[in-house]
This record gives structure tokens, C-alpha cells and sequence, in this order.
């Protein structure tokens, strides 16, 4: 019985392991095939990857061919770049001379143009000066030529004046009793001479008496009128009128003044005549008398 239990035991044993290795060589025989695939699809992963790997190296090999090409060109744009930034160092560097030259340049067309502004304006300045310089000498050539001409008429007047004054002394005065040296000087109100009408306070007559024959000497009035070119006596506060022999015919004149003058061979005599009303501008005539005649005459002007 033991036996039979030790060879049922066995035989347990051996089914068991008989079945256990059915089991395991099923289980092997799976894990067999499934390695095969999988060794079947490694290698196919394989081939694949070794096709990318000869890829990679085929374009790590034109990668590093580019990159020698590459570093051949840096190195020759390093070498172009350096001589390019030389170039353009060089082109700045002129162009900040060229601007500080040219901002000198501007700063002196400036200044020129501030100086030519300022020579401008000054010469617009002398233009309006000279211009009204010569309107005012326009407006005074035609005054002075207005003058001129009223100057060539009271020249003309005066000559007349004075060839009518000539004309009686000739034909008036004795040769031998006559006045000479005439000199007339109208006085203001201060005693200064002055050639206005309007100013004139007094007149004075000097003249001289010269080789007088002796029968005409001895004490006798001498008379001074003044009249104007027209021969209109002018007006006095106290007119002196006399009855004096010209030309062997008595004749009436109306003084402004006269005295007794002792009368000898020669002497200088004197009026001096306070006016009593102003004279307008004109030529007047002051003459001198005696009893026996006209001893002579002069013209003189106020302005």
C-alpha cells in the first residue's frame, strides 16, 4: 500500500510535471514566436534607423562641407567686414570733418549774411536819407531858383535904383560940394546890425566931406532923407519939411533929420535916424542936402 502510494505520488508528480512542461514549452514556444516578431519588427526598426543614421551622416557630412564652406566665407567676410568698417570709419571720420567743416562754412555764411543784412539795412538807410536829402535839395533848388530869379529882379532893380542915383548926383551935385563915402547900418532894438525890415529900429548915415571949397564953408543945415525905390519919403514922427535949390531950382524935400554943421574943408558927418514904424522888405534910398543942392545919395536893402 505504501508503495502503491509512493508510485501514485510519483506519477502525480511526473503528470504534474509532465504538465508543467507542456505548459512551459507552450508558454516558451509563445514567447518564441512573440520574439521572433519582435525580433522581426527590431530588425525592421533597425534597418529603418540605420537608413536615418546613413541620412544623418550623409547630411552631418554636407553639413560640415557647408560649414567649412562657410567658415572659408566667414573668414573672408571677417576680413571684407573689417575692411568694410575701416572704410566706413574712414567715411565717418571725413564726413564729421566734412561737418565741422561745414558747420564752420554755415557759421561764416551766417556772420556774412547777419553782416550783408546789417550793410543792407544801413544802405536802405542812406538811400531814405539821401532820398529825402535830395527831396529837401529838389524843394531848396526850387527855392533857390525862385530866389534867384527874385534876386536877379532886386539886382535889377537896385542897378536901376542905383543908375538913377548915379544919374542925379551927376546932374545935381556941384563938382566941388558933394558927399562921398557913404556908409548905411540899420540898428535892432540891442544896437546890433541887421538887414531886417522888421528888426530895424535905427538907421545910421556916415559920409564924408572932403575938399570943400572955402565958399561954401560956414554954418548950414544939412538934411538926410530916406525914401523907398519908388521915391516915397517914409514915414517919421516928426518929418522935417525944406526948401532946398537943385539944380538952380528950389525943390521941397521932407527930412527925417537934420543939423547945423559947421562946414569946412573936410569932415566926416553922422545921422542916426530911430524909425517910427517898421520898413517892409525893399531897397531904399538915403540922401543928403544942403541949401545949395543935393550932396549925394546911396541905396541900401532890408530883408
Amino acid at each position: 500500500m505504501k508503495t502503491q502510494h509512493i508510485f501514485l505520488g510519483v506519477a502525480i508528480i511526473l503528470a504534474l510535471l509532465l504538465g508543467f512542461s507542456s505548459w512551459r514549452g507552450m508558454k516558451l514556444k509563445k514567447e518564441k514566436t512573440a520574439l521572433i516578431s519582435e525580433k522581426a519588427q527590431l530588425e525592421g526598426e533597425l534597418k529603418g534607423l540605420g537608413e536615418i543614421r546613413d541620412d544623418l551622416v550623409s547630411e552631418v557630412d554636407s553639413l560640415q562641407e557647408a560649414y567649412f564652406t562657410l567658415a572659408e566665407e566667414n573668414e573672408n567676410l571677417q576680413g571684407s567686414l573689417a575692411d568694410a568698417q575701416k572704410e566706413i570709419a574712414q567715411k565717418a571720420s571725413a564726413l564729421r570733418n566734412a561737418a565741422r567743416k561745414t558747420n564752420s562754412e554755415v557759421n561764416d555764411l551766417k556772420a556774412q549774411i547777419q553782416e550783408l543784412l546789417a550793410a543792407k539795412a544801413n544802405l536802405e538807410t542812406s538811400i531814405v536819407a539821401i532820398q529825402t536829402e535830395n527831396d529837401s535839395l529838389r524843394a531848396r533848388t526850387g527855392v533857390l531858383e525862385k530866389d534867384l530869379g527874385i534876386a536877379q529882379q532886386e539886382n535889377a532893380a537896385l542897378a536901376n535904383l542905383n543908375r538913377t542915383i548915379q544919374d542925379e548926383l551927376e546932374r545935381l551935385t556941384l563938382a566941388n560940394f558933394k558927399a562921398s563915402a557913404f556908409r548905411v547900418e540899420v540898428e535892432q532894438k540891442n544896437t546890433k546890425v541887421t538887414s531886417k525890415g522888421r528888426r530895424a529900429r535905427r538907421i545910421g548915415v556916415t559920409f564924408d566931406l572932403t575938399d570943400v571949397p572955402e565958399e561954401f564953408h560956414g554954418v548950414q543945415p544939412i538934411y538926410l532923407t530916406i525914401s523907398d525905390d519908388k521915391g516915397t519919403p517914409i514915414k517919421a514922427t516928426n518929418p522935417i519939411e525944406a526948401k532946398v535949390v537943385v539944380n538952380g531950382q528950389q525943390t521941397d524935400i521932407i527930412a527925417v533929420e537934420t543939423k547945423e554943421v559947421n562946414i569946412a574943408a573936410s569932415q566926416r558927418l553922422s545921422f542916426n535916424h530911430s524909425l517910427s514904424e517898421k520898413l517892409i522888405p525893399g531897397f531904399y534910398r538915403a540922401a543928403v542936402f544942403s541949401d545949395i543942392g543935393l550932396l549925394g545919395a546911396t541905396s541900401f536893402r532890408l530883408r
